[in-house]
């Protein structure tokens, strides 16, 4: 048994901890610690770090796995998301035009249930509940000094695999074995890929109407799997484009796996698609983007086995049967 000491950035507090086996005792939390997560992403890393026990609140797309199902809903959307791609982008360009919060917080249930550590995020006011939102909604709880609140801000693959680490720490949680076991398996998975013949050249798909090409980790995870990855740059915001940007870019492969949408949601949409694939020269599979790709947690791995398979399909035989009914081939 041994002490660190580390210190949490981005403004959290400095925590000692005593790490003993894969648990960490907080001095600041010599209780069970009541955490609150507002984002899908974070809750799966919560569970990878075994805090699953520990989890009081989550958001309403926090949907994995299956053990936090029962936890109280804290948020809710302003926007139908039952509507087509081209209704939501208008919806939400609405929202934040009239400088308003896409989602809101249940504050009454948030005071009752007096959490201890609120993971949320600052990357992206459409994906979850802002992290001013957050602070508002904190701002007006009894205990709001005894608070901790996380914030994400993943846009690399390195930050999601840092983040494992920054939750660990502030739920009193060893992240080190969790970021080395996720490290391990995309190794592995990048190792694999040096080995195929060609490197095609590969678009993801964040959207459909308007297209817009998937940012952030994204590239990173294309070129991990043996493609070149165009359109987009590592880091970066999703970039939109139109269909004869599409077609322009030449690509030998294309992913589409819209932030937020299953399969089944996605292919409702099909001729839209259809449309904007037509004359192109590549394969063209269509994903489940809410449960992989776009959530910046543990199941990243995954999402990189599923676009390997997509990319070199004879090279990664076995994750194409492990993941097929994630993966369908449209085109």
């Amino acid at each position: 048994m041994f002490v660190l000491r580390r210190v949490v950035p981005r403004g959290s507090v400095a925590n000692e901890v005593v790490i003993v086996g894969s648990r960490v005792l907080n001095e600041r939390y010599p209780r069970a610690v009541r955490i609150v997560s507002l984002l899908p992403s974070a809750t799966e890393i919560i569970c990878a770090l075994g805090g699953g026990g520990e989890l009081v609140g989550i958001s309403h797309e926090c949907d994995f796995p299956d053990e936090v199902r029962d936890r109280p809903v804290l948020t809710r959307s302003r926007i139908e998301v039952g509507s087509s791609s081209k209704a939501i982008d208008r919806a939400v360009r609405a929202v934040i035009r009239d400088a308003l919060s896409i989602y809101e917080v249940d504050e009454r249930t948030l005071a009752e249930l007096a959490p201890d550590v609120i993971v949320t995020q600052d990357l992206c006011e459409v994906c979850a509940v802002s992290l001013e939102d957050v602070r508002a909604a904190v701002a007006r709880l009894a205990h709001r000094d005894r608070v901790q609140v996380v914030s994400l801000q993943p846009t690399r693959l390195a930050d999601v695999l840092g983040d494992v680490e920054r939750v660990g720490v502030a739920i009193g949680r060893n992240g080190s074995a969790v970021r080395a076991g996720l490290e391990m398996r995309i190794g592995a998975v990048a190792q694999r890929a040096t080995h195929a013949s060609t490197r095609p050249r590969v678009i993801t798909l964040e959207w459909i109407e308007p297209l817009m090409i998937g940012g952030t980790w994204m590239p990173e995870l294309v070129e991990l799997a043996g493609g070149i990855a165009i359109g987009a740059t590592a880091g970066a915001p999703a970039p939109t484009i139109d269909v004869q940007m599409l077609g322009a870019s030449r690509p030998d492969v294309v992913v589409i796996k819209p932030c937020g949408f299953s399969i089944e949601r996605t292919l409702a949409e099909r001729d839209v698609i259809e449309r904007a694939i037509a004359g192109l020269a590549a394969r063209v599979y269509v994903t489940d983007g809410n449960a992989f790709f776009n959530r910046p947690g543990p199941r990243l791995v995954e999402s990189l086995e599923i676009l390997a398979a997509c990319v070199h399909p004879e090279q990664f035989d076995d994750f194409a049967a492990k993941h097929a009914e994630s993966i369908v081939r449209i085109a």
